[in-house]
């Protein structure tokens, strides 16, 4: 049994183990695979474990013995699944194995645009302190979350756990969501009242055909000047022209984003350097335990199909 990581850098650049998956076969680890390399250093393997590495048609056609990719993901896009589907070769993935890293991240976001930590402590650090004639100052206004409306898109798993988290904050959480309409706990809202109600918003839904780039300067102008937006979900969720031009004019207060439209960006994306937004490296997911997570529950997708019994399969 031949087993290929095609990109497991990330996953695992060095902290955690493979040797729950080295049991299964011969195990053959990649940190990056440049796309024209994918055919050759997977052409022998029957299990193919990629994180990003694109698995389309023209490629699966050239690998005969290939029976089973798990992603070490959620996202499965990178997959043709029913051209996988049509070779009998299996895809399965990682559900729901950063909800808690992902929503801690949410509000780290929040609150370094509501309290500003970062800007703070480097003023400490470049001596405003000692040189301020009072004991106490704040370079912004300072905010709380208590009593703040929160606008949650797509109320999945991590989705709630944000609107759980909100809560605790003492936030009221409004919603929209597709796929659920029935959360009592929280107050379902069309599309348009959620970001024109919202003093924070954030987007935990799926990207699709239908949303790309749904956040433009129209639906950006009904939110208050002193909401603040947070993407953690898909970058080309938002037309980032239209975000970079609504920060720059004051639109609205701030942006928190863990996603851009092409990662890693292009030199010149519109956001970086944009005032009042702050961007993460993709790296909400990236918590020593959630990464953890994601090579165990690899390791059982792989004996589940061994098995005769695969799980978490998407096709």
């Amino acid at each position: 049994m031949k087993i290929v990581v095609t990109d497991g850098y990330c996953a695992n650049p060095g902290d955690l183990s493979w040797k729950e998956i080295e049991k299964f076969g011969h195990l053959t680890i990649h940190e990056r695979t440049p796309l024209t390399q994918i055919p050759e250093r997977c052409i022998d393997a029957d299990i193919v474990i990629t994180n990003k590495s694109p698995f389309r048609k023209e490629l699966l056609v050239q690998l005969p013995k290939l029976r089973l990719i798990t992603v070490l993901a959620t996202g499965y896009n990178i997959i043709d699944v029913i051209a996988a589907r049509e070779k009998n070769i299996a895809v399965c993935n990682v559900p729901g194995y950063a909800t808690a890293s992902v929503a801690q991240h949410c509000f780290a976001l929040m609150l370094e645009l509501t309290n500003q930590i970062g800007m703070h402590s480097q003023s400490v650090t470049s001596g405003e302190w000692q040189k301020n004639p009072d004991w106490s100052y704040t370079k912004k206004p300072l905010q709380e979350l208590a009593g703040k409306i929160l606008g949650i898109v797509g109320l999945g798993r991590i989705g709630e756990q944000v609107a759980v988290i909100g809560k605790t904050f003492g936030m009221r959480v409004i919603y929209n969501s597709r796929s659920d309409k029935s959360k009592p706990e929280y107050e379902y809202k069309k599309l348009s009242e959620v970001f024109e109600e919202s003093d924070i918003i954030s987007l935990h839904c799926p990207l699709t055909p239908e949303n790309e780039g749904f956040v433009n300067s129209a639906l950006l102008s009904t939110m208050k000047k002193s909401a603040l937006l947070i993407n953690t979900a898909r970058g080309q969720l938002i037309n980032e022209i239209d975000l970079k031009n609504s920060l720059q004019n004051d639109v609205i207060a701030g942006a928190g984003l863990d996603v851009l439209s092409q990662e890693p960006p292009a030199n010149g994306n519109p956001l970086i350097g944009t005032k009042n937004c702050i961007i993460t490296p993709h790296n909400a997911w990236m918590s020593v335990e959630a990464r953890s997570r994601v090579l165990e529950i690899t390791s059982k997708n792989i004996e589940a199909f061994l098995a005769g019994n695969p799980i978490n399969v998407v096709n």
